[in-house]
């Protein structure tokens, strides 16, 4: 049996014939007019967007803020630059939406036991927000129960709850999933199951009053530091449709919950050796968690920024291609000392994705005229906060998800220069694969699936909320094949990125970047969309995929 890099390049294999199939054809894979089109994408034109979305007046971007209606604005305004049409409400670039903002959290968490108790310190041994939407959030002597993965898959045969009656306990729980064998969850490459959301909200679901997950630098795919800095503050949600809801949503290191473990006569160690397998059950640890904490909670107004290419084709012009980029951040850090930088500035993360979005528009405004499909640009909110602005819009879209042909997300450039490959992320899901491929070899580059497949980045971003609807999605990841660099380098300068600036102060705009790179990248993705926008048929999942479902869904619907 291929094991899942062995099959990536067979993927890639394929696509790669594919797309010359596709060029036999007679569609070629780009037009004179898209290549013309495509050199108006410059590194000045991408480094003076991320100059002015990540400078200190705009704060961080944090939802609600000043800052963050600023970054609205100055996207509306070059959209209106650009000959974008509005696409949002009452005939504005915008489409508004509330936030409910929590602040708030426990100083500590106190666990008993027959053995003892223990009290964990905030910020140092964990964090914890509250899952409601009221002024105080409490746990009293809630039984703590290790509950593994905290997975249900009825297509891998996985239940970690096993029907236990976990109604009002704290549950204790894994991050990412089950890796070691090849042919359960893919292996390391880490599905939704391995997520923080998919876990808070099944642990929710099965009535638990709290939640903590286990943080690990290798299970998280980022270090606690990051933890500190997205959990802490102000946090936000979109307003509570009903449904049940955890009281308290925690992590904890990986020191402290060896400690409470420990309170209830366990090992860790094997305790999580013992949730590898399927037989696994919850083990009860006759441990009791109590908190009480009160929280400020405030209504927020922010925006997605819409802007619309209407397309030329009578018919196909009801159909879209859809860019997104989320423009937020994550505002101001509150605990920052006096002289300490407190601006979390996001440049690479999102200013830089913004850019490139806004260089595409550029390239599409380049054409002599429209492609046959509309194309349509979403700056989207609250990303850095669970997704909430994609989620947002996947509910309001301005046509149906079976008219949407592809959705091209982008977050975050290559700051690093030129590369000779292309990493797709989520690459064997979907027929984008052949085109990406093709345009990849265009350029002398070859298309790599997510070489940091571990870390679930498929599921980490806007796109995610639009695959739920059976839209087909194009995601990216910088290479990691440097041009003139040593083997090695780009991985190396991935790690260092994702230890000192990822969620940090220190993602700020640099007189270094190379954006040689990020140009070739940002003029894939306009080729890509001018494909799409132009060819009768639109993209598709592969037959058996997650999202395939919905989107046969959807495409009838859309009927």
């Amino acid at each position: 049996m291929l094991g899942l890099s062995a099959m990536k390049r067979l993927f890639v294999l394929l696509a790669c014939v594919l797309s010359l199939s596709v060029q036999a054809q007679g569609t070629p894979l780009t037009l004179p007019e898209e290549k013309a089109a495509a050199k108006a994408i410059e590194p000045s034109w991408l480094a003076s967007h991320v100059r002015f979305l990540a400078n200190d007046l705009l704060e961080g971007r944090g939802p609600g803020t000043r800052g963050d209606a600023l970054a609205q604005a100055y996207i509306a305004s070059q959209f209106e630059g650009l000959g974008l049409k509005p696409a949002g409400a009452a005939g504005t670039y915008f489409q508004p939406f509330e936030l409910l903002g929590i602040e708030g959290h426990p100083e500590t968490l106190t666990f008993r036991s027959t053995a003892g108790h223990a009290e964990l310190k905030f910020h140092e041994d964990f964090i914890a927000v509250s899952g409601v939407q009221t002024p105080w959030a409490a746990l009293e002597n809630s039984e703590l129960v290790f509950v593994g993965y905290g997975i249900v898959a009825p297509e891998y045969q996985w239940d970690d709850f096993k029907g236990m009656d976990l109604r009002g306990k704290t549950l204790l729980i894994l991050n990412s999933d089950p890796a070691d064998e090849p042919n359960l969850f893919a292996g390391r490459t880490r599905l939704w199951y391995g997520r923080w959301d998919y876990k808070y909200a099944q642990a929710a679901k099965v009535g638990a009053a709290g939640a903590i997950l286990l943080h690990t630098t290798p299970s998280a795919g980022y270090p606690w530091r990051v933890v500190q800095a997205s959990w802490t503050g102000e946090q936000f949600e979109l307003p509570a449709s009903g449904g049940p809801r955890l009281q308290v949503k925690a992590w904890s290191t990986e020191a402290a919950t060896q400690r409470l473990v420990r309170l209830g006569g366990q090992e860790l160690t094997s305790l999580v050796a013992a949730a590898q397998t399927r037989a696994f059950r919850p083990v009860p640890l006759g441990v009791k968690v109590s908190t009480r904490f009160q929280t400020q909670v405030r209504r927020r107004p922010t925006a997605n920024v819409l802007g619309l290419l209407p397309g030329s084709d009578p018919t196909l012009s009801g159909e879209v291609v859809l860019y997104s980029a989320h423009h937020d951040h994550l505002g101001m850090r509150a605990a920052a000392k006096p002289g300490e930088d407190a601006i979390y500035n996001g440049a690479v993360d999102n200013a830089s994705g913004v850019a490139e979005m806004l260089a595409v528009a550029r390239a599409f405004h380049a054409l002599p005229k429209p492609p046959r499909r509309s194309v349509l640009f979403a700056a989207v909110a609250a990303e850095e906060q669970g997704l909430l602005g994609s989620e947002y819009l996947a509910g309001h879209l301005p046509v149906p998800p079976g008219r949407i042909a592809v959705n091209i997300n982008i977050d975050g450039a290559n700051i690093n220069g030129r590369t000779r490959d292309l990493t797709v992320i989520g690459l064997g899901k979907s027929s984008l694969d052949a085109l990406i491929a093709g345009l990849a070899k265009a350029q002398g580059r070859v298309v790599k699936g997510d070489q940091l497949s571990d870390r679930g980045f498929f599921y980490r971003s806007d796109q995610f909320n639009f695959a739920k609807l059976g839209i087909p999605a194009a995601y990216f990841g910088s290479g990691m094949d440097f041009v003139g660099r040593p083997e090695g380098w780009g991985k190396q300068q991935r790690e260092t990125w994702e230890e000192q600036h990822y969620h940090q102060p220190s993602d700020e705009l640099r007189p270094e970047w190379d954006w040689t790179g990020a140009v070739e990248d940002t003029q894939l993705f306009f080729l890509l969309g001018a494909h799409v926008a132009r060819t009768p048929e639109m993209p598709r999942w592969n037959k058996g995929d997650e999202f395939e479902a919905p989107r046969l869904e959807a495409l009838k619907r859309a009927k």
